[in-house]
C-alpha cells in the first residue's frame, strides 16, 4: 500500500509537533511562530500540519490544550456535590493541582497562556467558559449548600475566588515558589500533600467565614 505524503513519518509525529510547538510558541507567540521551525524541532515533514491539525491555528489551538488535557480536573463536577465537603476540597485541589506533576511541560503551557492573555487568539476565552467558570461554579454551588443559602451573594463570590486563588498562585508563582521553598512542588508526593494542606485551609476559611455570617 502506498503512503500518502501527508502521512507523518513516524507514529509519534503527532506529538512530536505538539510538544515542539508548544515551545515554540510560549516563547514567540502565535504570530512570530513559523511552522518551519516547529516542523524542524519536531523532526516533521511541514505536511503533517496540514495531515494531522489542518492549519497553523489548528496547531496552535492543540498545543495549547492537549499538554494539559488529560488532568482530571476536566471531571465531572457534579462528583463534587455528592461527597461531604472538606473531602470536596481535598478532591478538587488534588485534580487542580494535578497539572504541576508534568515538570517543564506545565511551565511551558503557562508560558503560553501568558502570552495568550497578551496576543488573544480566543483560545483562552474557550477555556475561561468551558474549564474555569465550571470550577467556579462548582465549588459556588458547593458552598452556597454549605451555608444554605438560597442566593449567591457577593461575599460567596469573594470566597470562591479566594479558596481558588489559594492553589492559582502555585501555578502563576511557581518560579517564585522553586526560588524560596523548590521542595513544595519537588515530587508528585509533594504536590499531592499541597492539595490536602490548601484543603485544610479551604475548610478553617469557611468556617471563619460561617461564624462571620453567624455574627452579621
Amino acid at each position: 500500500m502506498t503512503k500518502s505524503p501527508d502521512t507523518p513519518d513516524t507514529p509519534n509525529a503527532r506529538t512530536c509537533l505538539v510538544m515542539a510547538a508548544l515551545k515554540i510558541f510560549a516563547e514567540k507567540g502565535f504570530e512570530a511562530a513559523t511552522t518551519r521551525s516547529i516542523c524542524e524541532l519536531a523532526g516533521a515533514n511541514i505536511s503533517a500540519i496540514r495531515y494531522y491539525f489542518g492549519d497553523k491555528a489548528g496547531l496552535y489551538r492543540a498545543a495549547y490544550t492537549e499538554p494539559m488535557c488529560d488532568a482530571p480536573c476536566h471531571s465531572n463536577f457534579e462528583t463534587f456535590a455528592k461527597l461531604p465537603l472538606p473531602e470536596a476540597l481535598r478532591l478538587f485541589f488534588r485534580e487542580f493541582l494535578e497539572p504541576l506533576k508534568k515538570g517543564e511541560e506545565l511551565r511551558l503551557a503557562m508560558k503560553l497562556r501568558f502570552r495568550e492573555m497578551i496576543e488573544p487568539t480566543g483560545v483562552w476565552q474557550e477555556e475561561i467558559d468551558a474549564e474555569i467558570k465550571p470550577q467556579h461554579e462548582a465549588l459556588v454551588l458547593m458552598l452556597k449548600q454549605r451555608f444554605g443559602l438560597a442566593e449567591v451573594d457577593d461575599d460567596l463570590q469573594r470566597l470562591t475566588f479566594s479558596i481558588i486563588g489559594m492553589a492559582v498562585h502555585f501555578y502563576v508563582g511557581q518560579d517564585i515558589v522553586d526560588s524560596i521553598a523548590p521542595h513544595l512542588l519537588a515530587t508528585p508526593e509533594d504536590i499531592d500533600i499541597l492539595a490536602d494542606r490548601l484543603a485544610a485551609y479551604a475548610i478553617a476559611i469557611i468556617d471563619s467565614e460561617a461564624q462571620r455570617r453567624i455574627g452579621a
